[in-house]
């Protein structure tokens, strides 16, 4: 059964799905058209195997589904909103200075 997130979930599962690299180049990938998982191992260059965690990782989270293609299945964003949050949080962010961290980040673990 679905049920729809508050609004501490759906940030914080976009949060976890920002957190790896990978994950970030996945979804960048797919905000410019949806892609078969070969294409995509392809174009990040990981192996399959290793693409295939973070695309469950990406669909646990809420964030790309699968549409099913004849024998194949192609991922997609969940929608289409979700490429114009990723615009907007990239443009968002070009102002942070790259060679500064928080303050406290090895005691609370952040940045």
């Amino acid at each position: 059964m679905l049920t729809v997130a508050s609004d501490v979930e759906v940030l914080t599962r976009f949060g976890r799905a920002l957190a790896d690299p990978i994950r970030c180049q996945l979804l960048l990938a797919l905000r410019d058209a949806p892609a078969y998982p070969s294409d995509l191992a392809d174009k990040i260059g990981v192996s399959r195997t290793r693409l295939s965690n973070h695309l469950a990782c990406l669909r646990d989270c809420g964030l790309v589904v699968t549409v099913p293609d004849g024998r194949r299945t192609r991922y997609e964003l969940a929608d289409p909103r979700l490429g114009h949050a990723l615009d907007d949080l990239r443009t968002a962010v070009v102002a942070v200075e790259t060679d500064r961290t928080c303050l406290d980040a090895d005691e609370k673990g952040c940045c």
